[in-house]
């Protein structure tokens, strides 16, 4: 793959510095070329977190906090059944929205 300069500053900036001795217009484009990959990396960079810092995300919902409940188990004599629920929830657990009592 041929390295060739992408923006016109900098093949300007070739045009003017070259002097027509190998060595010296290669060591001006290499310096040329890796000096515009730093630009170009820059100014995406910049667009990109511009981009980003206009963005409007939704707000978070309120975090609720569950309700942990340990009974003994019926079918297991060293296991408890632990349930976390929502406080919302309608069923066995919703006698109870508060945390049980040490926690």
């Amino acid at each position: 793959m041929e390295q060739k300069l992408r923006l016109n500053e900098f093949k300007t900036l070739r045009k003017a510095w070259s002097r027509g001795i190998p060595w010296w217009d290669h060591l001006v484009f290499a310096l040329l070329w890796w000096l515009e990959e730093k630009v170009i990396d820059y100014r995406v960079k910049t667009a990109v977190d511009e981009a980003v810092k206009e963005v409007v995300l939704p707000p978070m919902p309120d975090m609720v906090t569950p309700v942990y409940r340990e009974t003994p188990s019926d079918t297991s004599t060293s296991l408890p059944e632990m349930r976390l629920t929502a406080p919302w929830y309608v069923g066995e657990v919703s006698e109870r929205s508060e945390p049980p009592e040490g926690l």
